[in-house]
């Protein structure tokens, strides 16, 4: 004996679902017509179509939304992996807040998580020493890389690679890269 076709008791299930909320217009987007909507009204009629072992119904996969729903999924955790590469790196609270839009708790969440410690005050300024080294460094990837001063992600990816670089707080860094670009002297 076969058993019932589990698409058929899904749409039924989906079905009754929606027209018991209210969603005649889901139902008719499903397929159904007013005669079958009206069948759904009668236990017994209900119950040979989830019942049936031959699918009267089939499905179809709209493939450019799909794939837009698994690419939000590698973003996501791309935008994971960043906030805590820069928290890892010295970032600031603000800059996480401005360029991902976390909360201050979130950020001090996703701190605590990663194990870092409790961050108080801000970080001291750069040596002139350091100012040196990390104006050629950037200077020199700037051009390397080719970017826009104005492309703020672009820009952020190589603070992080500076400030990993270069062993300075990524706040520093980012700070000095603003006033720098800010005066004009990119």
């Amino acid at each position: 004996m076969s058993a019932p076709h589990p698409l058929n008791q899904a749409v039924i299930a989906q079905a009754l679902h929606d027209l018991r909320n209210g969603q005649l217009r889901r139902c008719k987007a499903m397929g159904f017509g007013e005669e079958e909507l009206d069948a759904l009204k009668h236990p017994e009629l209900v119950s040979m179509l989830v019942n049936a072992t031959v699918s009267w119904c089939s499905v179809s996969v709209n493939r450019e939304v799909l794939q837009r729903l698994l690419s939000q999924v590698h973003d996501v955790e791309q935008e994971i992996a960043t906030v805590d590469r820069m928290l890892r790196l010295g970032a600031s609270t603000e800059m996480v807040s401005s360029f991902y839009g976390l909360t201050h708790q979130e950020v001090a969440l996703r701190r605590d998580i990663l194990g870092l410690p409790k961050r108080k005050g801000r970080h001291p300024v750069l040596s002139e020493e350091q100012d040196v080294a990390l104006w050629e460094h950037w200077k020199a990837a700037v051009t390397k890389r080719d970017i826009a001063l104005t492309d703020d992600m672009a820009m952020l990816v190589l603070t992080m690679d500076l400030a990993e670089a270069l062993i300075l707080p990524m706040s520093v860094v980012w700070a000095a890269i603003r006033n720098w670009i800010d005066q004009g002297l990119a």
